[in-house]
């Protein structure tokens, strides 16, 4: 048989012997070395030529192709499957994986599944394919369809089924049900704990996933893999301490693994922005031998963050020198970076060159990075003009902004009364915040009457500002404090240790700013 090529390549001559004993290993053999979907349909074209339906082999040589063709063209896998009587459950798992894995076939994968349980039973191969589908698609009712099908056939101890079902639950948000997976299987891999530990961490429970991690090291030694979602959960709590041990884990155990782990290597900078310590996140980034979008991403972000207003620019520049695109993020940072420092006009440049020049399509967070920084200006009317623009509704958190610009410039009383009504709307019961800004608008304009009456208004309802909250580390273990807290056991001792610090610090000379307190 000839393979024929594209005419600019080299044809490809290869003989296949018909002997039947030799057919199928002839057959595999040339399908290893097909290179495009073209080469793949002359080698189903002598297949079909050669080899009978009713040949003992005929099941095995087509399910191989189909296996071929479920990684470069669905359309063809679909038709290829179409002709076949009677597939096994090796050939629908080559289907539902091929639909799983791609872009825009994803939700296939499920229906798929539920006509394969009308005529071949599902293996234990079967469910991470459809749950991987459910998953991507945030489709809780069809995942919880295919556990059930899974505990009916016995798969529910099976591990890889078990780390499917972890994913799929913490990918819909059902972190209880990923937990009681977890908790309840019989046996535990490391990609059983680091699903669980990445779960714990895209749900915000940074404390939870430092735990378990701190267990899983009782049984497995961490990978790459777990380090990432180590140092997110570092960089969440802002656990310096414990992000460098994490850094220095990775050198010592991995040697030269960050030379080329991109992925570590983001985490990494993402941890010391967060956690402060931009001079470090500065020398990972200038050690890394690669860096993508994200990496840049993070230092402008970072350095936007800690008020590093001319690194953030230089970084973005740097970045646009070696050809490389900015993205939505990219101008989130660098809208940050202006507002931190004040820089209107600057700005609304960069604003209006993300939609002209880079022709990226503001989103809610590009607004309300702008609204907040006209509003910080006192430019009132200019934020205004700016929500009323926008082509999607205004969250509470640029109602907020507004407000809070109402609070420094003498704004319109009756303005700022509507804008409070327009927070309260968008927040529902979650108004403590927006009453402390009213009370704040009331004062700046000498309105000490309206400014006590939302204050009684406050008590009246039992509403309370929420209190500020610090969390600290020691020694591996967190501790949360909350404004007036007086819930820990030597709360008695801390607070007289505080008033001897608040001593020290006022015979030093040291004079507190309140001019950003609320309230």
């Amino acid at each position: 048989m000839i393979l024929s090529t594209t005419p600019t390549r080299p044809t490809t001559t290869l003989t296949i012997n018909t002997n039947t004993s030799e057919h199928r290993r002839h057959i595999l053999q040339i399908l290893t070395q097909c290179t495009s979907i073209s080469q793949l349909k002359q080698v189903h074209a002598y297949t079909l030529r050669t080899t009978p339906l009713d040949h003992p082999d005929a099941l095995f040589l087509y399910s191989r192709i189909l296996h071929f063709a479920s990684m470069n063209d669905l359309d063809y896998s679909f038709k290829l499957f179409g002709n076949l009587e009677n597939p096994n459950s090796f050939i629908w798992n080559t289907l539902i994986r091929g639909c799983a894995h791609s872009n825009d076939r994803k939700g296939e994968a499920f229906l798929l599944f539920q006509r394969m349980v009308k005529s071949v039973e599902p293996d234990k191969h079967t469910f991470p394919f459809v749950l991987k589908g459910c998953a991507y698609l945030f489709a809780l009712s069809e995942g919880k369809q295919a556990h059930g099908v899974a505990v009916k056939l016995g798969f529910d101890s099976d591990v890889y089924v078990n780390n499917s079902l972890i994913h799929f639950y913490s990918s819909c948000g059902c972190l209880k049900d990923a937990r009681k997976v977890f908790d309840e299987m019989p046996e535990r891999s490391l990609v059983s704990w680091n699903v669980m530990i990445d779960a714990l961490v895209q749900s915000g429970e940074f404390e939870n996933a430092l735990r378990m991690f701190s267990e899983m090291q009782k049984v497995f030694e961490p990978d790459g893999y777990t380090m990432q979602s180590v140092l997110d959960a570092c960089a969440g709590l802002g656990a310096l301490s414990l992000g460098i041990w994490g850094h220095a884990y990775i050198l010592r155990r991995y040697e030269s693994f960050l030379d080329f782990d991109l992925l570590v290597n983001n985490c990494l900078l993402n941890m010391y922005c967060k956690c402060g310590s931009v001079d470090i996140a500065v020398q990972v980034f200038e050690r890394m031998n690669r860096r993508d979008l994200n990496s840049w991403n993070t230092m402008i972000l970072g350095f936007a963050m800690h008020g590093e207003v001319e690194a953030a620019f230089r970084c973005f520049n740097q970045m646009v020198s070696k050809r490389l695109m900015p993205d939505s993020i990219t101008f989130v940072g660098i809208l940050s970076a202006c507002n931190h420092r004040g820089l209107v006009d600057e700005g609304r440049s960069y604003f209006d060159k993300m939609v002209s020049e880079y022709k990226i399509r503001p989103v809610l967070e590009h607004y309300g990075c702008l609204v907040d920084l006209l509003a910080r200006a006192g430019c009132i009317d200019k934020a205004l003009d700016v929500v009323s623009n926008m082509p999607m509704k205004p969250d509470a958190a640029i109602w907020r902004s507004l407000l809070d610009g109402c609070c420094k410039k003498n704004a319109d009383i009756e303005f700022s009364e509507e804008v409070a009504r327009k927070i309260m709307e968008s927040e529902g019961s979650d108004t403590s915040g927006v009453y402390v800004l009213l009370s704040r608008v009331y004062a700046t304009a000498n309105r000490w009457d309206e400014a006590g009456m939302i204050r009684k208004l406050m008590t009246d309802k039992g509403i309370r500002k929420d209190p500020g909250c610090s969390l600290i580390e020691i020694n591996g273990v967190f501790h949360e404090f909350f404004t007036g807290d007086t819930s820990h056991l030597h709360t008695r001792e801390i607070y007289e240790f505080l008033d001897v610090i608040e001593k020290r610090l006022k015979a030093a000379g040291y004079v507190p700013d309140l001019s950003h307190i609320n309230g």
